[in-house]
């Protein structure tokens, strides 16, 4: 009785939303609205992206960050999934939770320093001696220019834009970078980087939202599966030696749905729980599916699709309810759980590693997606 309950009030539910949106004509995709300016005085836009069935999406000029990300749960009620703050200043003040582009380089360079084309550079060291997510200025705080794009039918898009100058971090080149989130009508988010130099340089981009598909609590029973059989090897500073490891038969395998909880314990004493990036099986060759994440209580399941051949698997103790930061309290654990994907970290050390060299004349084209649905039970592998 309580399903079939709950099956009449999911329908009735659409009937009024529908009914709604025909009183009120068509949707209107796609809003904008000052948010505020930074320290320098730049002033930052928040755009709100809407698709036909009441999912949000909202992202605003700083880092080219989401900020809010509201879906439904298997009864209908809209929830934000990704950890956000309710005003600039939290960011600028150095917010840890943004779900913002990475960039130039995402996750690890090795001491801060690689040889491109026979000559060294030294880039900003900002995590010890090494250099994490683009230096201590990355593209994370940074101001883009936002325009909204009105030409993409049952879809709702908003294009972003940054000039990089030549020595930005310490990397070489000039690098002009756009990045366009479009929020469709199957309730996908989905993510496309694009990128030219005048000079070769290292690039790899990702979004580093912290997701949580219950709004609220930890994410220990979030149903996790990759499509991934290895790892790449780190050192105890989580820096890749160059070697892959095998999953199979540790806490890191999640070729079979399992629970984020079930094995993190054993992890926490040397990573603090997950912190590994897994090698996609299909190497970055296509754009496919690379993982999923269910929330049982909500019944949402997430599919993240990529054509990037790694995806840093991270949970993260950033607590909040429905989007919003609130205080830890002594039985809360990791709260928050990221899927970025990327290229591997430090691969501009490891020559055998995909490449992440770009070079003038050759254009870097990238996607990611984030895919929202709704179940009844863990779904099987795929």
């Amino acid at each position: 009785m309580l399903k079939k309950e709950r099956w009449y009030g999911a329908c009735f539910g659409a009937f009024l939303l529908l009914s709604l949106q025909l009183r009120a004509g068509p949707i209107q995709r796609v809003g904008e609205r000052p948010f505020g300016r930074t320290p320098a005085g730049e002033e930052v836009t928040l755009y709100t992206l809407r698709n036909a069935h009441g999912m949000v999406a909202s992202v605003m000029g700083y880092g080219a960050t989401i900020t809010e990300l509201r879906v439904p749960d298997r009864d209908g009620k809209f929830t934000n999934v990704v950890l956000g703050a309710d005003s600039l200043e939290a960011y600028t003040k150095g917010f840890s939770g943004a779900a913002s582009v990475i960039g130039r380089f995402a996750n690890r360079i090795a001491n801060a320093r690689f040889t491109l084309d026979g000559q060294e550079f030294r880039v900003t060291a900002n995590a010890g001696q090494h250099q994490i997510h683009g230096g201590r200025n990355g593209f994370a705080r940074k101001v883009w220019q936002g325009e909204i794009l009105m030409s993409i039918p049952s879809a709702a898009a908003v294009c972003f834009r940054l000039r990089s100058p030549d020595g930005d971090e310490g990397f070489p080149g000039t690098l002009d970078v756009t990045v366009t989130y479009t929020l469709n009508d199957n309730n996908e988010l989905r993510i496309d980087y694009m990128a030219t130099t005048d000079k070769p340089t290292p690039v790899n981009f990702t979004n580093h939202a912290y997701f949580n598909l219950a709004g609220d609590g930890d994410v220990w029973d979030h149903q996790v599966w990759i499509d991934a059989d290895r790892i790449t090897t780190v050192d105890a500073e989580l820096i890749p030696t160059g070697e892959y490891t095998p999953v199979a038969g540790t806490p890191l395998d999640f070729t079979e749905p399992t629970a984020i909880g079930a094995r993190i314990e054993s992890l926490i004493p040397s990573t603090k729980g997950y912190d590994h990036n897994y090698v996609v099986r299909n190497g970055g060759q296509r754009f496919a599916l690379a993982a999923w994440c269910y929330e049982p209580r909500s019944g949402r399941l997430m599919h993240v699709y990529t054509d990037q051949p790694g995806m840093q698997l991270y949970t993260g103790k950033r607590y909040f309810r429905d989007g919003k930061p609130v205080a830890a309290t002594p039985e809360q654990k990791h709260n928050t759980v990221c899927f970025e994907t990327q290229h591997f970290p430090n691969a501009v050390n490891h020559p055998h590693f995909p490449s992440t060299i770009l070079r003038p004349g050759k254009p870097f084209r990238s996607a990611t997606a984030f895919r929202f649905s709704t179940a009844t039970s863990c779904p099987t592998v795929r």
